[in-house]
Formats: structure tokens, C-alpha cells, sequence
């Protein structure tokens, strides 16, 4: 399996959608469009540094790809299969966390890892810049200042869709039980800074 391959297998989920908004044979014109646009997108992007890849490769890269087919065939259902499908594969994810959350303890836990998480996952080695607050008891605290979303997706042609990668997050953090998610900034909205808050109730 090609590395463009096994990175589309991995949107199954907006493929999935994809057949279902348009006919047999547009979708199958798209996603076939989809790989060879992916496949110039990584060769254009050769050599990024592993933490920034590590977003790029799996997630913005072929989300963009896909969007791009779509939006040349319909642009206003492109977004809505982007929409729809992102949604609910995060609320899938969050449904996942917040059965977690029954377990004694897990919510403490998610907390306390979220420092080292975001330092590393989220960080500059990531490309992300950003601004980390204090550690205070039952609360993580951190502004997004700079985000490879945002770059590539601009840079890309798509920063409509950064959006939905920024909802991704209230859909998989915002109904945790005994935790509570707060932004109300975001850079793919046009804000300048991303404020991500967790906070134990």
C-alpha cells in the first residue's frame, strides 16, 4: 500500500459521505482525483520536520486533498460532506472519552497528561506556537498563538475548512463528564490566538 493509499484509508469516514452526496460516478472521479492531488501535495512538502508531519501527512494533507476534488465538482457540498463527516467522527471520538470518564480517576488523569500532551503533540516542534499558563489544581491553561492548520490550509487554498478541524475539539472534549472544555478563540475563525482551557468541575 502506497503512502498515499493508507493515508486516504484513513478518511474512510469523509469517504463514506462522500458517496453518499454525490453520484456513483462523480465520487469515484473525486476520490480518484483526490489521490493524485495528494500525491503532489507530499511532493511538494517533502522533508517536514517529524512533529509537523505527524499532522500534515495523516490529517491536513489528505482532508485537504479530498476537499479540493470535491470543491471542483461542487463547492457548497464539498464543505457540507467535510461538515458533516468530521463531526461525526469527532463526537465518535468524544462518546469514546466520555465513556472513559466513567472509570474512577480518568478525568483527573486526562487533565494531569494534558501538559506534557500539548508540550509535545502541540508544540513548537509541531509548528504550533504558543503560550503555556501556570499550572494551577484541576485546570490546564494554554493560547494557540501560531497553528500548521491555519498555514497549510491557507496555504493550500482551503482555510474555510480550518474551521471544522477547530470544532473537532468541542466535539471530542466538550462532553467529557466531571471536565469542562472552554475556547472562545479561534485562529481558523479569524481570531489571533486559539485559548484552549480543561478545567475539572
Amino acid at each position: 500500500m502506497t503512502t498515499v493509499e493508507k493515508a486516504l484509508q484513513g478518511k474512510a469516514f469523509i469517504k463514506e459521505e462522500l458517496y453518499n452526496a454525490f453520484t456513483q460516478e462523480d465520487a469515484d472521479d473525486i476520490w480518484k482525483r483526490a489521490g493524485e492531488k495528494l500525491g503532489m501535495i507530499y511532493a511538494e512538502h517533502q522533508g517536514l520536520p517529524k512533529g509537523v508531519a505527524a499532522h500534515t501527512d495523516g490529517n491536513i494533507f489528505p482532508s485537504a486533498a479530498i476537499y479540493l476534488s470535491m470543491k471542483e465538482k461542487d463547492p457548497e457540498k464539498a464543505f457540507e460532506v467535510m461538515r458533516v463527516s468530521m463531526k461525526a467522527n469527532s463526537e465518535k471520538a468524544g462518546a469514546s472519552l466520555a465513556k472513559s470518564a466513567r472509570f474512577p480517576g480518568f478525568t483527573r488523569f486526562f487533565l494531569a497528561m494534558w501538559g506534557p500532551v500539548a508540550k509535545k503533540s502541540f508544540g513548537e516542534t509541531a509548528g504550533f506556537k504558543n503560550v503555556f499558563y501556570p499550572k494551577k489544581k484541576g485546570e490546564f491553561a494554554m493560547d494557540i498563538t501560531q497553528c500548521p492548520y491555519h498555514t497549510y490550509l491557507t496555504e493550500l487554498g482551503c482555510p474555510e475548512i480550518n474551521r471544522l478541524f477547530c470544532d473537532n475539539d468541542i466535539y471530542c472534549y466538550g462532553n467529557i463528564p466531571g471536565l469542562e472544555f472552554t475556547r472562545t478563540k479561534t485562529i481558523g475563525n479569524g481570531d489571533e490566538l486559539c485559548d484552549f482551557r480543561l478545567r475539572l468541575k
